[in-house]
């Protein structure tokens, strides 16, 4: 039978999602409770990888067992074995073609940034951003980055079987409370992107480059990344559409 799991989770102290030598993973961990209590290797495979230190409200992955089990006894036993910064939301049975990262039509994620003095209780959890910051220049600057466009300037990945095109559907900016939130959602993100995107419209924002300099490198027909990339604490999966 084929399982489909939402897991939330805190990066912060995390070498990202996948697996990785020597170092600590959100599916490493996962893989080693399964794999304890069904007591055979298990294999999961998630709708695709976050980086060091992000962070996830409602990422997906599937798993196959050869065996019936009682599934909602398996998510309460998963869930007293796993670290308290790993949680599984959900867990259901599929249909055996489901593919949590084929199957997949689009995401939602979310960047949180903060303006004020440093709070040890936002640590690893948003972007402190002490410079100059024009919100309407900021909106301005992400508006540009809706619709359909190549995002070769804003990704680390180095070939892309589509020509680095994605759409972006949604851009949502408000605050909660003094954390400013930017919802993002669209059929696809490649690796950094979002934190480029999110990075180079801050640059815009504290006056370090204009308008201009987005377009040009939306438009550009060669390749010239952003040098603007934020890390990755204040950022989130939030939902994966199926």
């Amino acid at each position: 039978m084929r399982l489909f799991a939402k897991v939330r989770y805190d990066g912060s102290t995390y070498a990202g999602w996948q697996k990785q030598i020597n170092e600590k993973t959100i599916q490493e961990e996962i893989e080693k409770v399964f794999s304890k209590i069904l007591n055979t290797p298990i294999n999961i495979y998630a709708s695709g990888r976050t980086d060091a230190g992000v962070h996830a409200l409602g990422q997906t992955f599937h798993f196959d067992i050869d065996k019936e089990v009682d599934i909602s006894r398996l998510r309460y036993s998963s869930n007293m074995l796993l670290p308290n910064d790993i949680h599984i939301l959900e867990l259901k049975e599929v249909k055996p073609n489901f593919h949590a990262r084929f199957s997949a039509k689009g995401k939602k994620y979310q960047y949180q940034i903060y303006f004020g003095e440093r709070n040890p209780f936002y640590f690893n959890k948003v972007l402190f951003y002490p410079l100059e910051f024009d919100l309407d220049l900021f909106k301005e600057a992400l508006s540009l980055f809706k619709g359909e466009h190549n995002y070769m300037n804003f990704t680390s990945k180095e070939e892309d079987e589509n020509n680095f095109i994605r759409r972006i559907d949604d851009i949502d900016i408000y605050y909660d409370n003094d954390i400013l939130k930017i919802d993002i959602s669209g059929n696809g993100f490649m690796r950094y992107m979002i934190r480029d995107i999110i990075g180079t419209a801050l640059a815009v924002a504290s006056h370090k480059e204009n308008l201009e300099f987005v377009k040009d490198k939306l438009n550009a027909k060669e390749r010239n990344i952003s040098p603007y990339k934020i890390g990755p604490e204040g950022l989130y999966l939030i939902e994966v559409y199926y």
